[in-house]
């Protein structure tokens, strides 16, 4: 009898358990899209389940109470959420990664060659995913990077726009710029190449700040910035990107893959951007901003071979023509003293490679070859240029016990030519076949398990300049999973082309001077980076990564604006030249959506000469860049408020009685954007740019120097500050507040 009374009470129990069980379910999604394979865990308890195809899961027959929910997934941060169940209840419980992506778990190459994840480089390398630069939606890679701390594209003349990029203050000719670790853009190219990249093909954009001379030659002196595309067949069926602002500005990204055969995959991008709307709202008849018309191509194939061996190639085409100039202008005018207008063409192909040998050690052969074509007219004033670039590289990577090792051959060829100075008299060794083969060996040494020591070297000949030699150190020291701190020292060696890299010796009505024969420059790089990650119990996260980073420059080759207002001297400076300073990244990510990200640089870039120093010119000492960003779930709406601000610089005057500031004032550009994904496959955004309405001109009489008479032909009327032509008083886009709308499509 006793038994029979506790078994009755046993299925009494149990079906009353039953009774009161419920079900605990939802989806998992990040940047709007499900995420397939997500681990979920019911605290306190055995029970653990994976998202299917479409993001979904749940959790059945479960007894009420109040239970914890975390979310695992590869390249996310663990996210735990509370939810109170009730008896005979369903409770949806959702998670969104997209703030909680683990950038610091991502894979990078640039910093040494290889594949390793990014705490594990002993390089500090920042990684920015199309995500980030999405909050902020631009139509190049030069206009995306003014969100990024510490680089700032410069815009280096009113009328046509061109510019460069500027890493910790350091001018564009020091920042080399790779696409897949090939060094394509650079020289004549670094004014244009950046624009004409379709973002649709960006898998990741990773930043070196700091010396890289060692492993990606002379250029690499102040950093580098490599733009990995994404692989074939991890991208999507077809995506498309279109958008277009007030000021009537069409932008379109478009990419798409398909299978050549059971072995290859293609993916190809197509960009095209459109502005042919003279805008004059200062009111100096000359355009506000540069007219374009710019279309670009990309493709890349990959080859299936055996044992996963590595073979892609890949090929880009850029045509772009834009002008700028007084609002009269047309083509007519074109190189003549009528109407004046800046009008450059630029045609230019690219062809990169990857292959891995069919060998038992792991060798690669990269290479690379491009040719640049340029046709401009700056008033009268002609400048055509033809760059050929090819570039081969043979890696061998090998582990020897606690050595990783790399060795490496490479050979550049370089041709260069123009109808200007910088190829004649002083400089005519630059118009020749420059020839720079060369080695390098890395040792990345695990000393202990917490600490790893790099070790460099360089031999480069250049056929002009002689022998090149850049040694490279880095010490990378784990205290713990949370705190890391690196170490990297270098030198770099940098041969100069004026007419390439500085716009301003093309414009205006200076005259251009080479005081001696140019020598290359030289410097001495030191970088300390700490970071710091901290992860709360609820999901919440909080990082900080600090730089402190010097630069010792010998044979600095500086144009001179001061001495006299109608030339620009160009000399090696009789002294030294330095770029000190400090760096700060923040990043917040809370477990109900809110993400704040925050960038500050502190920089002093000077020269001293004659024992005088002297604050370099376009360069700000303080600037800062952030992007706020919350998920409004209910509403299945994104609000990303993204802005930068730049303490003043110092500006070219022509003389004493130029009446323009000589220090520009605070100036910050913000933003904002509402995106909305309640769409399965597409999402709508739009905003607001330069949402304070902000231009150069504020505070001055005139940003455009004797704008009424660009070809100075009467210099004594009405020139009551006796100055001439001139246009590189710029420092910022001069474009007023406008607002945006797009649209974006991704079929998987």
């Amino acid at each position: 009898m006793r038994i029979v009374l506790t078994f009755a009470l046993f299925v009494s129990y149990f079906l009353s358990a039953s009774a009161q069980s419920g079900s605990i379910g939802g989806q998992v999604i990040s940047e709007g899209q499900p995420l397939q394979a997500v681990t979920l865990i019911l605290q306190g308890s055995t029970l653990a389940t994976k998202t299917d195809s479409m993001g979904n899961y749940v959790f059945s027959k479960i007894a009420a109470g109040t239970y914890q929910v975390q979310a695992t997934a590869i390249g996310f941060r663990k996210t735990l959420k509370s939810v109170v169940l009730k008896a005979d209840e369903y409770r949806a419980l959702n998670f969104d990664l997209s703030n909680f992506q683990n950038d610091l778990n991502e894979v990078v190459v640039t910093g040494t060659l290889k594949e390793v994840k990014r705490l594990e480089s002993p390089v500090p390398v920042e990684v920015y995913t199309p995500a980030f630069f999405r909050k902020n939606p631009t139509p190049s890679i030069f206009e995306a990077l003014q969100n990024v701390n510490g680089v700032r594209p410069q815009l280096n003349c009113n009328i046509c726009n061109t510019g460069d990029i500027h890493i910790n203050g350091l001018e564009g000719p020091y920042t080399m710029i790779l696409i897949d670790g090939m060094p394509i853009v650079s020289s004549l190219s670094s004014v244009y190449g950046l624009s004409g990249i379709p973002n649709s093909l960006v898998e990741q954009i990773e930043i070196v700040k700091g010396p890289a001379s060692s492993l990606y030659g002379s250029e690499a002196v102040g950093g580098l910035i490599n733009i990995i595309t994404k692989k074939p067949q991890n991208a999507a069926l077809f995506s498309a990107d279109i958008f277009t602002t007030s000021y009537q500005e069409w932008n379109a990204d478009l990419g798409f893959k398909f299978k050549a055969n059971k072995k290859t995959d293609v993916l190809t991008g197509v960009n095209y951007f459109k502005y042919g709307h003279p805008v004059d709202h200062n009111h100096d008849n000359f355009t506000d901003v540069t007219l374009q018309d710019r279309i670009s191509v990309f493709q890349k194939w990959n080859f299936k071979r055996k044992y996963n061996r590595i073979f892609t190639l890949g090929g880009r085409y850029v045509y772009e023509d834009r002008w700028g100039g007084e609002m009269q202008w047309n083509k007519s005018y074109r190189g003549g003293d009528q109407v004046y207008g800046e009008s450059i063409y630029t045609n230019r192909w690219e062809l990169i490679g990857n292959y891995q040998l069919p060998a038992a050690e792991k060798l690669f052969l990269a290479f690379s070859y491009n040719e640049h074509n340029q046709d401009s007219r700056y008033g009268t004033t002609s400048y055509i240029a033809k760059q050929k670039i090819g570039f081969a590289q043979l890696t061998w990577d090998k582990q020897l016990r606690n050595h990783d090792l790399l060795f490496g051959a490479a050979l550049r060829y370089t041709y260069y030519d123009d109808n200007t100075p910088a190829t004649t008299g002083l400089n005519q060794d630059l118009k020749s076949n420059t020839w720079l083969p060369g080695f390098f060996v890395q040792d990345e040494i695990s000393l202990a398990a917490k600490h790893k020591f790099l070790a460099g070297f360089r031999y480069d000949y250049n056929s002009v300049h002689g022998n090149i030699f850049t040694p490279r150190l880095a010490y990378k020291w784990s205290i713990n999973d949370n705190n890391i701190l690196r170490l990297n020292a270098g030198t770099g060696f940098r041969v100069v082309n004026i007419f390439t890299e500085d716009h301003a010796a093309l414009i205006g009505a200076r005259e251009v001077k080479v005081a001696h024969e140019l020598k290359p420059e030289k410097t001495y790089n030191v970088n300390l980076n700490f970071l710091k990650k901290m992860y709360m119990e609820n999901g919440t996260f909080f990082g900080i990564e600090t730089s402190a980073f010097y630069t010792y420059f010998n044979n600095r080759i500086i144009g001179d604006f001061d001495s006299n207002p109608n030339e620009i001297i160009y000399d090696n400076l009789d002294g030294h030249a330095v770029s000190k300073g400090f760096s700060a990244n923040m990043d917040l990510s809370l477990n109900n959506g809110l993400k704040i990200i925050f960038g500050g640089t502190y920089q002093d870039v000077a020269t001293y000469e004659h024992g005088l120093k002297k604050q370099q010119i376009l360069t700000e000492k303080f600037s800062g860049n952030w992007a706020v960003s919350y998920k409004i779930s209910p509403l299945k709406l994104n609000v990303d408020y993204t802005g930068n601000i730049y303490s003043p610089v110092r500006l070219p005057l022509l003389s004493d009685t130029d009446p323009r500031k000589e220090y520009s004032p605070t100036w910050s550009i913000q933003n904002i954007q509402l995106t909305f994904t309640g769409f399965k496959k597409m999402e709508l955004y739009g905003g607001v740019k330069n949402l304070l309405n902000w231009t150069p001109n504020r505070g001055n009489p005139f940003i455009i120097a004797r704008a009424n008479d660009p070809f100075d032909k009467h210099p004594e009327v009405d020139n009551p500050y006796h100055l001439t032509f001139d246009p590189t008083y710029v420092y910022g886009p001069n474009q007023n507040i406008r607002g945006f709308l797009g649209i974006r499509l991704t079929i998987k």
